[in-house]
């Protein structure tokens, strides 16, 4: 796991937004472009962060490129956050 690189992908907001569109299924770059107010190679290059994060997937369809949440890799960051953060209860010593 690329764990400095996931975590470079997801320290920006609008990177965020785009795994979170992603929850509801797979989608075409251009349909997630839409939702953003900025221009194309802006978005192009958030897309590759999280693609060289692993944190989406692509396939293509003609000239199309769809991108999905790939949850593999997410569920492993959730565990290695969650093994280095725990729980947040100390543990009461008598």
């Amino acid at each position: 796991m690329k764990l400095n690189e996931i975590l470079r992908a997801l320290a920006d907001p609008t990177r965020r937004e785009i795994l979170q569109l992603l929850q509801g299924g797979e989608r075409t770059a251009g349909e997630l472009a839409s939702s953003f107010d900025m221009t194309r190679p802006s978005v192009s290059h958030h897309f590759s962060v999280l693609k060289d994060a692993d944190l989406v997937t692509t396939r293509r369809e003609g000239q199309q490129i769809f991108y999905s949440l790939n949850t593999t890799v997410v569920q492993d960051v959730m565990t290695r956050l969650w093994d280095l953060f725990g729980d947040g209860q100390e543990e009461v010593k008598s």
